[in-house]
């Protein structure tokens, strides 16, 4: 039975079990080929299927160039639950982990950094911090842990060091001769070209030995270093405020958590009652430098939330209204890498941002003139336009705040 042939079939069974869930328990179902949302007690359920198949063809093949033919559906299914479950079991035994957990992923996206470093990225970052604290004890507050992510951030020798976090001990030496060869062979091009190491961040774990669950693709060897440089001075300030206990300094605090909207080329503003999570926001964001280039009126077709009016209808038409994992932002910025891919880099915050960043991405090695940065400056400004027009209805403003740098100049922030 091939890949397609599988997946045809699990789409057969999930119209039976949404109709199944409809007729006998009553419950809202909307199914596809790729999966069934269940509305039931106020939430939404979205169930897929994971064939043994492609669950055995992973375990046999992991690391191999094989893995390629392991459906795809199944191979995400299998890496996050195997991700999940190690994760849930080692919490239990460090209580402290969560909350480091969730302050390290804050800061992560309130740094524009959501694009660069996953969320499971950022659990196994963490997670050895516990599992490697020497010469210190396992941290036991939220501000030790925190300091220590941020110091493994930018401390850690992520060009020639693999990162091994073994969360349940299953990890041989075999295993670990077995992975620092899968590292070897991913630094061969360094002296080539220092800019184009993929895997960057390096993270080995029991089943993830090569580095392509979370980290294969991003953070690029730019990006690493832009998270190291943030994460350096992060640190140092986050240090200064324990050891002058300046806790009544909360604009400080602050800092901590607010990056600097004058670090990027150009800053989208969106409007804030149209985010999917407003309530999450930590600082509304306001520009009064640079060119404005566009401003916009929100979009009155589409809404976050459900409306109160809306309540008011039948529950047949409430239900197409319904959108399950709506996320404008995330939508937005991926058309974005879509349609610039080599023009600017998208820079965002994914729990509740209401700027985005972007960086420009095409650079020149010529001099240029007065006439022709004229010439630059103008097709940026159309550029931005363009960006305005995608996000019709969305976006706020968009600010722009430099042209393109040359060579050596191209990372320009603290």
């Amino acid at each position: 039975m091939d890949d397609v042939a599988i997946e045809k079939t699990k789409s057969a069974f999930l119209l039976k079990i949404g109709e199944s869930l409809q007729n006998k328990w009553g419950m809202t179902c909307n199914a596809t080929e790729g999966d069934v949302v269940v509305f039931t007690s106020g939430y939404a359920f979205r169930l897929k299927i994971l064939h043994e198949r492609g669950l055995s063809l992973l375990k046999r093949q992991i690391g191999s160039n094989h893995e390629k033919r392991v459906p795809s559906t199944d191979r995400i299914l299998v890496i996050r639950g195997l991700h999940s479950s190690m994760i849930n079991g080692f919490q239990g035994r460090y209580p402290m982990y969560g909350p480091i957990v969730r302050l390290a992923k804050r800061w992560v996206a309130a740094h524009f950094f959501s694009t660069s470093l996953v969320e499971e990225a950022v659990e196994l970052l963490v997670a050895y911090l516990f599992l490697k604290p020497f010469p210190f004890y396992p941290p036991c507050s939220r501000i030790t842990g925190f300091l220590r992510f941020l110091r493994l951030l930018s401390e850690y020798d992520w060009a020639f060091l693999p990162l091994f976090v073994d969360i349940n001990g299953d990890l041989t030496l075999n295993d670990e001769q077995d992975i620092n060869e899968k590292f070897l062979s991913t630094r061969k091009a360094y002296e080539e070209n220092r800019l184009n190491i993929s895997p960057a961040v390096f993270l080995a774990t029991a089943y993830d030995k090569a580095s392509e669950a979370w980290t294969r693709s991003s953070p690029s060897s730019s990006e690493l270093k832009r998270l190291v440089a943030y994460a350096r001075s992060s640190a140092d300030l986050l240090a200064k405020l324990v050891l002058q206990d300046q806790q009544l300094d909360s604009y400080r605090w602050e800092c901590l958590f607010r990056t600097p909207l004058s670090n990027y080329d150009a800053v989208v503003l969106l409007h804030r009652d149209r985010l999917p999570y407003p309530q999450r926001l930590l600082f509304p964001s306001e520009l009064n430098q640079g060119r404005q280039v566009v401003h916009g009126n929100a979009s009155k077709v589409f809404h976050p939330f459900i409306l109160p009016r809306d309540m008011k209808g039948k529950l047949e038409e409430l239900k197409y209204k319904l959108m399950v994992d709506f996320d404008p932002q995330r939508y937005f910025v991926e058309d974005l890498e879509k349609a610039f891919p080599s023009m600017f880099k998208v820079w965002y915050d994914s729990l509740g941002g209401d700027a985005i960043g972007l960086t420009w991405e095409r650079f020149s090695s010529k001099k240029r003139g007065r006439d022709e940065l004229s010439g630059e400056e103008h097709d940026l400004l159309d550029v931005l336009k363009t960006v305005g027009e995608v996000g019709k209805g969305f976006v706020r403003s968009i600010y722009f705040l430099k042209v393109p740098r040359l060579g050596d100049e191209k990372d320009h922030f603290r």
